[in-house]
């Protein structure tokens, strides 16, 4: 059995938005992830119910799981919250933990040219 690596594993969180279209999601995850502002994106297609200006609404959404540093969340949050479409859009981000260490560090490498949480 291997000794278990002593390298510190970056805290990797999970930040999801929802977008009207896949070609909004599709935008969305190109210029975060080209930012190095993610590591990766996955979109899905999903159904949402919710309550907006006091109706039950009902409609096809665009999930968008972005792979970041928790360091990185204030300057990923502020560049959604600059290309959203919708007015009062969800953003909300869970940490994931424990993560596989070499996969941690590729996060890590992928979003190390977008500095840390200062702007």
């Amino acid at each position: 059995m291997s000794a278990p690596d002593p390298t510190p594993t970056p805290t990797v969180i999970a930040v999801v938005t929802t977008l009207p279209d896949r070609a909004a999601a599709q935008d969305l995850a190109r210029a975060l992830v080209s930012q190095g502002l993610a590591a990766c994106a996955q979109i899905s297609e999903i159904e949402s119910v919710y309550r907006w200006d006091g109706a039950l609404q009902q409609e096809r959404e665009f999930r968008l799981l972005l792979k970041t540093r928790a360091a990185l969340y204030p300057r990923l949050e502020v560049a959604i919250r600059a290309a959203h479409p919708y007015e009062l859009p969800a953003i909300h981000a869970q940490a994931l933990g424990p993560v596989y260490g070499p996969y941690a560090r590729w996060v890590e490498e992928q979003t190390l040219a977008a500095g840390d949480d200062a702007a």
